[in-house]
């Protein structure tokens, strides 16, 4: 596996999100991409487009019949090659946006892939009982070798100054890390073994201390090759919205064919009826007759605009994601963030500034404080999260702390934390057992020692939690004896950001571990709808399976083990870079800037790909309406006169109508581009006012713009005498 230099992909980032839509070097790769995918074999996915080339090549050799045969339609020769031109190029503007939109995509690849290079690894022996050994030993002790030659499950040494070889975890040591080459953020990162940010990524830096990783990425698995396999296409798969509205386009598409089928044996008709009984002049000729403009009908008729944009959109907004630093494993993860309506968010490091720490140690019983502190440190000594960390730095502080004492002895047995029990400790070597949890796990712990509870310790507990901190009970053998209050402090802005997501109909849930009373003043605080208090992972997928059973889509956002059985099971599951493996194989979209709020934008980026997909599906439409005025009139005027009642445009001539019409077709397709690929503007506004806005600018728009265009390119065509 390989790894990135900082300055180079950087360098290469900064490249990418600097170029322009319309870059030379894209567009010229986009352009002669656009001719390639002309073969039948990849334009049959299409099938909107495969129908106007296939129209296109029968209009082509009607046009070389009419070269040998002049007899076989009035239509002049000039007429019909300029409806041949202008239909192919409808299918190459068409193959133009899927193309400049993978090209886009390309160029960050192209970009990301020379950056790779082969890294130094210092390599473990497996037998090494416990990694945290090698922190002390000589780097020239350890096999070296090189990122490519790595397996998973390897354990590395990484020193200050040397490159991370692979994604992995940290089993062993805490150290500053520069992840700007991900994020872009210069500012480095703290990442320690044990808790919830313990992943690091191939190609960061170590700036400071020692760690050991264990590999968890093998060769061609790690976040570049997924990043370059994303924007390159070779992992995206249509969402299943981009499916269901393929096929109703095909509809459309199958039904206007037979319709326009259907009109040749028509016109024909309408002909000799004219001649026979109403003796009309024997060269009365329909256009309706004329295979290139039957297909320049169809063309017109069919919904080719969103047919031709219908890829480089479902394209654009993976693009989109990976420029906000999320790596979706499909794109039907971006697509179901625009449905999302239940958003589970953890407490910790979401919606309170990461990690609680420690403040106060209150007694109990007759202990003093230090005493209680020391209980506190022991039980905390093995215990790797911040959390623990900081109940032993509280200790040390305290008036009376002994630092040396708060290192547990030779032969204690540490206890270690779990979701299901929410409580940890270690069973010293005198036979004494300290236990440090939430308070209802120590109190259900003490009662089955056959303990009591000390007077008043629900009402110091609920006098804890109703400040917002949380209070965790320490217990030695079946006796309370202390607790230590953890304090959170809300994010600045957090509750803004709340208020923005319910106005875009989503509901917001806390989960945390905390007792119901803290649970509860923090929701308040932070004003969300609800929250799951004293969350273990089984209570998270209840709640998940409850608001999907209602029939509402569900997001959550973890990056621990014990939230990996949620992240599986919700719609839409994103786990944090630097958040455990088993996160991260669980969700469906990671998050490599490893943000809990990032999760307000991966809705805000899947509701536009929505609402683009949507906008230009309703100009679509609307503008093949006001087509039909341009062309049916002008087919067959000739021999249904009544029909001139419905020529609002009053164009020059019926060729000129026709022609107009398709010009106007195939140009608006490169006009949209830049919205296909930009997406459309997103506002947190209700689904009401989203939808009269809609219908407002895109369906109004749709019917007034062919209208305009198609007369302005009529009056083009007359100035030019080509009319």
């Amino acid at each position: 596996m390989s790894a990135v230099t900082l300055p180079d992909l950087k360098a290469a980032r900064r490249l990418s999100r600097k170029q322009g839509l319309f870059a030379p070097d894209l567009l010229q790769a986009a352009l002669a991409r656009a001719f390639v995918m002309l073969r039948p074999d990849l334009m049959w996915k299409n099938p909107v487009m495969f129908t106007v080339e296939v129209g296109t090549v029968l209009s082509v050799v009607y046009t070389v019949y009419k070269v040998f045969v002049p007899a076989s339609t009035h239509a002049t020769l000039g007429y019909l090659i300029a409806l041949d031109v202008w239909l192919f190029l409808t299918v190459l503007f068409a193959n133009f946006a899927e193309a400049l939109a993978e090209a886009r995509g390309k160029a960050q690849a192209d970009a990301l892939r020379k950056t790779r290079q082969e890294t130094p690894a210092y390599r473990l022996a497996r037998a090494h009982d416990d990694p945290r050994q090698a922190l002390d030993a000589p780097i020239s002790s350890f096999e070296r070798s090189v990122s490519t030659a790595l397996k998973e499950g390897d354990l590395v040494v990484v020193d200050a100054g040397l490159l991370i070889p692979a994604d992995g975890e940290i089993v062993a040591g805490v150290a500053s890390v520069d992840e700007a080459a991900i994020t872009g953020e210069s500012a480095p990162v703290v990442r320690e073994a044990g808790g919830d940010r313990s992943g690091v990524t191939g190609g960061t830096r170590v700036l400071s201390d020692r760690i050991v990783v264990r590999v968890t990425a093998a060769a061609g698995k790690s976040f570049l090759d997924r990043m370059i396999a994303l924007v390159e296409g070779a992992a995206r798969q249509r969402t299943p919205n981009e499916i269901a509205l393929s096929l109703v386009l095909s509809a459309f598409t199958l039904i206007f064919l037979i319709v326009t089928a259907a009109l040749w044996p028509m016109a024909a008709n309408a002909e000799s009826y004219m001649k026979d009984y109403l003796g009309a002049p024997e060269n009365i000729r329909s256009l309706g007759t004329d295979v290139p403009t039957l297909v320049a009908l169809l063309v017109c008729l069919i919904p080719t605009t969103i047919g031709a944009l219908l890829a480089a959109i479902g394209i654009a907004g993976m693009d989109r994601a990976l420029r906000a630093n999320l790596i979706a494993k499909s794109g039907k993860a971006v697509e179901v963030a625009g449905d999302v309506d239940t958003l589970l968010l953890d407490k910790t490091g979401t919606i309170t500034m990461g990690n609680r720490r420690a403040t106060q140690i209150l007694p109990l019983g007759d202990l003093a404080a230090t005493e209680v502190g020391l209980l506190a440190a022991l039980s905390s000594a093995a215990d790797e999260t911040p959390e623990g960390k900081s109940i032993v730095d509280l200790y040390r502080k305290l008036p009376g702390g002994n630092p040396a004492a708060a290192a547990a002895p030779a032969g204690a047995n540490f206890v270690p934390f779990t979701a299901q029990t929410r409580m940890s400790g270690v069973d010293l070597p005198d036979g004494r057992q300290v236990r440090k949890g939430a308070a209802d796990a120590i109190v259900k712990h003490v009662r089955a020692q056959g303990g009591t509870l000390p007077a008043r310790l629900q009402e110091q507990v609920d006098a804890v939690a109703s400040q917002g901190a949380t209070p965790l009970l320490i217990a030695e053998g079946n006796r309370v004896l202390g607790l230590v209050v953890l304090e959170d402090i809300l994010k600045p802005g957090i509750k803004e950001r709340f208020e923005r997501l319910r106005k875009m109909g989503i509901r917001t849930v806390m989960v945390t571990g905390d007792n119901p009373l803290t649970a509860k003043s923090i929701a308040g605080q932070a004003g969300v709808d609800d929250y799951i208090a004293e969350a273990t992972p089984e209570a998270k997928l209840a709640y998940i399976r409850k608001e999907q059973f209602g029939g509402r889509l569900v997001a959550m956002m973890g990056d621990g083990t014990n939230d990996a059985p949620a992240l599986a099971q919700a719609d839409l599951g994103v786990a944090m870079n630097s958040g455990t493996q088993a996160a991260k194989e669980a969700g469906n979209m990671v998050d490599l800037d490893s943000d809990p709020t990032k999760l307000i934008e991966v809705v805000e980026i899947g509701k536009q790909l929505l609402m683009t997909r949507g906008a230009l599906t309703t100009f679509s439409i609307a503008n093949d309406l006001a087509k039909y005025f341009a062309i049916v009139p002008a087919l067959f005027a000739g021999t249904l006169p009544w029909l001139k009642a419905l020529d609002f445009m009053h164009l020059a001539s019926p060729t000129s109508a026709i022609l107009s019409a398709v010009i106007f077709n195939a140009i608006i397709i490169p006009a949209l581009i830049p919205i296909a690929l930009k997406g459309v503007t997103y506002r947190p506004v209700g689904a009401d006012a989203l939808l009269r806005r809609n219908l407002l600018v895109w369906g109004l728009g749709g019917v007034i713009a062919p209208f305009v265009g198609i007369k302005l390119i009529d009056m083009g065509l007359v100035v030019l005498g080509l009319a």
